[in-house]
């Protein structure tokens, strides 16, 4: 299994400090932000070549269908827009060959969730269209059951599969973050192992009063048994770390040291 560092997790780094932070803390690949590519992608897949490292998850610049209500993410209120962005980053993005690339439901907010799901629908089929067409595998992520208000209105292994059976995308996979499904028996995870694009690793904090996230292995055992249960069930994608945090928390470490501790914590987890 091949280990992985998702961008957001150096969230003050440029994408060239990434990557060469990330290569020489000996990861194999990198989870790309789009928000952090620099336009150039001839470059761009230069540097990634002369550091030896492959792509794994990437997250587009406008990540959700609907509006995400976290300051400053909130992106173009237009689903149109969103839509069409969405579509155009399956396209970008499908030059760096990755795993994976995923995007979220958004939130309900204002809207009547009978028609924020179906506004959703429409969304997931356009989008699938376009990564089909650019040959990018394109997965769903659930997000975690306290950010139902904030990031997804889907929260669970069960909402996934409900829509993407309402929307008849059957090659539309999932997104697995250990975070987000924290809640979930590794069994469940297992169960749907050929369904999975894509998997982030990080910890709920032992204080559940936070809520940033952990390294893997820093607040308890549950990323490990997911992990380990998707290998079983025969799944061999990027183990890919992904810490979101604060500036007196990891954020707040040298990108080289950041890297340094996450690979480490990675390669527990590696089989």
């Amino acid at each position: 299994m091949r280990l992985s560092l998702s961008e957001i997790s150096t969230v003050n780094a440029s994408f060239e400090e990434d990557v060469a932070a990330y290569a020489a803390a000996g990861f194999d690949g990198i989870g790309i932000w789009e928000m952090k590519l620099p336009p150039d992608d001839d470059a761009n897949l230069s540097l990634l070549r002369e550091a030896g490292l492959a792509v794994a998850n990437c997250i587009p610049t406008v990540p959700s269908i609907l509006p995400l209500l976290l300051p400053g993410m909130e992106g173009p209120p237009s689903t149109n827009e969103r839509i069409a962005t969405l579509c155009a980053s399956m396209r970008r993005l499908a030059a760096y060959e990755p795993e994976s690339v995923l995007c979220l439901t958004g939130p309900v907010g204002d809207l009547e969730s009978a028609e924020a799901r179906k506004l959703v629908v429409a969304g997931l089929r356009e989008i699938a269209a376009a990564a089909r067409e650019s040959g990018v595998r394109f997965g769903l992520e659930p997000a975690h059951p306290g950010q139902h208000e904030t990031v997804s209105f889907v929260n669970t292994i069960a909402d996934v599969l409900a829509l993407l059976a309402e929307a008849a995308l059957d090659d539309v996979g999932i997104m697995v973050d250990t975070y987000n499904l924290w809640h979930e028996r590794p069994e469940a995870v297992a169960a749907m192992a050929n369904r999975v694009t894509g998997l982030h690793v990080a910890d709920e904090p032992s204080d559940l009063t936070r809520t940033d996230r952990v390294l893997p292995g820093d607040g308890g055992t549950r990323s490990a048994e997911h992990v380990r249960a998707l290998v079983e069930a025969g799944w061999d994608g990027f183990l890919d770390v992904e810490i979101f945090s604060t500036p007196d928390r990891f954020w707040g470490l040298p990108t080289d040291e950041a890297a340094r501790r996450a690979y480490a914590a990675a390669s527990l987890l590696r089989p």
